[in-house]
């Protein structure tokens, strides 16, 4: 199965975060021309009869099914109900998917988390990019399909390459998307990559010169995506979840070979992960 093979997948559950999630893998299958998978898992519960349950899966994927030939009506999305715990069943989907889209939160998550378990587990293990919609409307009642920033944070080394060719992908499939590189520095982190430790600006130069080289060979590959590099002193976290209130989609790292809960996600990804305000994209890089 070749990448252009792979579909989007989009996980369901009923709640509002997953119907979001629903519309927003819809619109990004047709942008990227991918198929539509609908996936609702059936948790394994013996207290519970399982042709209920099927039941249950069948209308409730039914009903997604309908919603996207209302909102996206070249789509003809496919449907799979596995008997399976959610984060279990998307993970091994995952192998075979171009991107795998979550809400935030399920119907089983307490109100007061931001990230709901599922959601969390299944960025940290996935094999392919996994997107997280956050509830809710953006700024001044807007939402994410409105803006057309995508927003990508990368660090000065080998792990940034996934993380721009999904973030230049991703803007290349939207006409007049504009693309935020922010990259965190630090004096330690100047020490650390070999250059100036007690020169604050010509640490600075340095950290705008590392994220030019970093873009350059994607900018050529990708001429039509409008780039603004943004190096920023300090973490890059709060510029991160800063900007994804306005942004159609904000773009971060996970290391490879996570395998229990939060373990492949850096600190940049948990904090943007779990504060932003609108959709983001975590990469296995």
């Amino acid at each position: 199965m070749t990448a252009t093979d792979r579909p989007v997948i989009a996980a369901v559950d009923g709640s509002p975060h997953s119907r979001e999630a629903l519309d927003w893998a819809a619109h990004e299958a047709v942008r990227r021309g991918l198929a539509l998978v609908v996936v609702h898992a059936r948790t394994p519960d013996r207290r519970s009869a399982q042709d209920a349950l099927r039941r249950e899966s069948e209308e409730l994927l039914e009903r997604s099914v309908q919603r996207v030939s209302e909102i996206e009506p070249t789509l003809h999305p496919t449907t799979l109900s596995p008997l399976d715990f959610p984060s279990a069943a998307l993970t091994s989907l995952s192998r075979d998917a171009s991107l795998v889209v979550v809400g935030s939160r399920g119907l089983g998550g307490f109100r007061s988390l931001m990230l709901g378990s599922n959601s969390l587990a299944t960025a940290s293990m996935a094999k392919c990019p996994v997107v997280v919609i956050h509830g809710g409307a953006t700024d001044e009642g807007a939402t994410a399909e409105e803006f057309t920033d995508i927003v990508a944070g990368v660090a000065a080394d080998e792990s940034s390459e996934a993380v721009l060719e999904f973030a230049f992908g991703t803007a290349a499939s939207r006409p007049g998307a504009r693309l935020r590189i922010v990259h965190g520095w630090t004096m330690f982190s100047s020490l650390l990559s070999g250059g100036p430790v007690f020169d604050r600006a010509a640490a600075a130069d340095s950290a705008d010169r590392t994220l030019a080289e970093l873009t350059a060979g994607w900018q050529e590959k990708y001429p039509q995506v409008e780039v603004v590099r943004e190096p920023v002193s300090g973490s890059a976290s709060r510029t991160l979840v800063t900007a994804s209130a306005t942004a159609a989609l904000t773009v971060v790292g996970r290391r490879k070979g996570g395998e229990s809960l939060g373990l492949g996600l850096s600190p940049v990804a948990q904090t943007t992960l779990s504060h932003a305000l609108g959709p983001v994209a975590v990469v296995p890089c």
